[in-house]
């Protein structure tokens, strides 16, 4: 049982070193849980032990969690590397190169909102590029219902309102 847990583990590290991007915590449980090395709450219980040991790095909004990894965790991953079977890093390797596009895409739009000075509501949205934003917005809303609907919107219609702004502008 041990043994397993540690895999689930190495399996998060190992993926999280192999892109230069964050995962979410549905993009790591769409390949762990849909290939079925574990069950969800074993899948959460490895993250949080990841995170509690400094492995990773979590990153939350209120409607997703992104994880980094870390120094550490690079250096372990580096390590215990051959601790995951050339079988399981295969599939961890296909997932990755044909979801590549689709999983960059949707860590790249961020959205957030927070309670600003004002009393009112600042949502933020953003699509980073190589650790870059290409767009960073902050609006101010007064009700948190507005916050929430900006917030969900974005990650719909961010290339929309992207291209007018810069039609607007150039």
């Amino acid at each position: 049982m041990a043994k397993s847990f540690t895999l689930y583990k190495l399996i998060i590290l190992y993926m999280l070193n192999k892109v230069d991007f964050p995962l979410t915590n549905s993009q790591i449980s769409e390949f762990i849980l849909d290939e079925g090395y574990t069950t969800y709450f074993k899948l959460q219980q490895a993250i949080s032990e990841l995170i509690g040991s400094g492995f990773i790095h979590e990153e939350s909004t209120h409607s997703r969690t992104f994880y980094h990894l870390t120094e550490e965790g690079a250096q372990t991953i580096h390590f215990f590397k051959n601790d995951i079977s050339p079988a399981i890093q295969e599939d961890i390797d296909t997932f990755l190169k044909e979801k590549q596009y689709e999983l960059k895409n949707e860590v790249a739009v961020k959205s957030d909102y927070y309670r600003n000075s004002n009393m009112e509501y600042s949502v933020r949205c953003q699509v980073i590029e190589h650790d870059t934003p290409l767009i960073d917005l902050t609006l101010s809303v007064p009700t948190q219902a507005e916050a929430e609907t900006i917030a969900n919107n974005w990650a719909k219609k961010n290339q929309e309102v992207y291209a007018l702004i810069m039609s607007n502008l150039l």
